[in-house]
């Protein structure tokens, strides 16, 4: 009995440092808040334009502004209080939700409003994103982190399968954005104030002079450090190369010839598949051979592209996609642990924030690349074609970063 409640208590050893659960808590929210705004926002502009384009122009607007500001953000973060940073990003999403709320019931017309808030969230999760990443360390020893990371993992994809059903559900119920927008300035509101309860213990750290070798170091400090290197840029031409979640529609309509129904079904098998790998995860982490392990993760994640690229049944697209889910999840984890694990503390704000411009072009280029080439060589082709181009990535960068291949244990720093 002692010996089950001890392995119990392992598995969710992250939870008794003061603070992570409330952190989950209020991250959970705010992240769930905006995938029901961005269910809201893109029926509410289609409704007024009618137009496909200025639904690829979300996420535009949502992602320059982390390209132009990451150097900034990034050295505030490694300049200023985390938790107080954080707090100002929260307020910043419940003022955002507060200007689409008043901008829905004024019923505004013109879709320039609209699009002048998303960037102001789009400088916002600029900043937050980085915040988020580095605050973790801080609220728990290193040999903890990869359970923290796990969990958290677990809590962004849970908000991210839950929060577009919400803000749909919310959307019909209502008929209309106004009731999505008044539930996210609620429940962000709800997260900002919990975020005053949490109190990480902030480690000293140089306050280094503002100058434009201290906001490039974590450009440099990444291309110097062959293992964070090599897992970012895994991640980036992987996703990049095998990203097939643009072109679901065309495979719902067109290729297994099921209805909305069928799409929604295929939406969500990648974050069930993240979801249950992050639990999984978290009860029984890597303890061995974590870079084998990465790049078998990443090779199988273009195998199962490959077979959901070439099926003509729903179950099978919906089993391939959760499994493709599953292994996203196992690298994400195992480089998330070894940035943060190889990454010193007075320098984790700029190294997110690059990761966070890294991981932003994997996915909105990914989806940019897949329509390319669908309308290049079709959508079948397209698909296959960059599931054996995530297997090459693996393949190469396998032999290009020996460093990340021999990596063993994800909680000592090997760089």
């Amino acid at each position: 009995m002692a010996e089950s409640e001890t392995s119990s208590l392992s598995q969710r050893v992250a939870f008794t440092h003061p603070g992570f659960a409330l952190f989950l808590f209020a991250r959970w929210f705010v992240v769930a808040c905006l995938e029901m705004q961005s269910v809201a926002v893109a029926w509410q502009i289609y409704s007024i334009t009618h137009r496909p384009l200025d639904l690829g122009l979300i996420g535009l607007a949502q992602f320059l502004p982390g390209i132009c500001l990451f150097l900034v953000s990034g050295h505030s973060v490694d300049r200023f209080r985390r938790r107080s940073i954080l707090f100002l990003c929260y307020t910043g999403f419940t003022l955002c939700a507060t200007l689409l709320f008043w901008i829905s019931v004024h019923g505004v017309g013109s879709i320039r409003w609209i699009y002048a808030v998303i960037v102001l969230l789009g400088v916002v999760r600029s900043f937050n994103f980085p915040a988020t990443r580095a605050i973790i360390p801080e609220m728990v020893p290193e040999e903890h982190l990869p359970n923290a990371i796990a969990w958290a993992s677990t809590t962004f994809t849970s908000a991210t399968i839950l929060g577009p059903s919400i803000g749909g559900v919310i959307y019909a119920l209502f008929n209309g954005p106004t009731a999505v927008y008044a539930t996210s300035m609620a429940l962000s509101a709800l997260a900002t104030l919990s975020l005053l309860s949490v109190n990480p213990v902030s480690k000293p750290r140089a306050r280094e002079p503002i100058s434009l070798k201290t906001v490039m170091a974590g450009l440099h400090y990444i291309r110097s450090k062959k293992l964070i290197l090599g897992s970012i840029s895994l991640d980036l031409f992987a996703v990049l190369l095998a990203g097939a979640v643009a072109l679901l529609p065309a495979y719902a309509l067109d290729i297994l010839k099921t209805g909305p129904h069928g799409l929604g079904l295929l939406r969500s098998a990648q974050g069930i598949g993240a979801a249950a790998m992050a639990i999984s995860l978290a009860y029984r982490p890597l303890r061995k051979k974590a870079g084998t392990t990465l790049f078998v993760c990443v090779a199988l994640y273009g195998v199962f592209t490959i077979v959901f690229g070439l099926s003509r049944n729903l179950y099978l697209s919906f089993a391939a996609l959760i499994l493709v889910g599953a292994c996203d999840m196992v690298s994400v984890i195992i480089r998330a642990v070894l940035i943060q694990v190889a990454t010193p503390d007075e320098m984790r704000g700029r190294v997110n924030a690059v990761d966070m411009v890294f991981i932003g072009a994997s996915n909105q280029l990914g989806e940019a690349e897949s329509g390319f080439t669908a309308a290049w060589l079709g959508v079948v082709p397209a698909v296959v074609l960059g599931g054996v181009g995530a297997i090459l990535v693996a393949a190469l960068w396998a032999w290009g970063f020996p460093e990340l291949r021999r990596i063993d244990s994800i909680t000592s720093s090997q760089t």
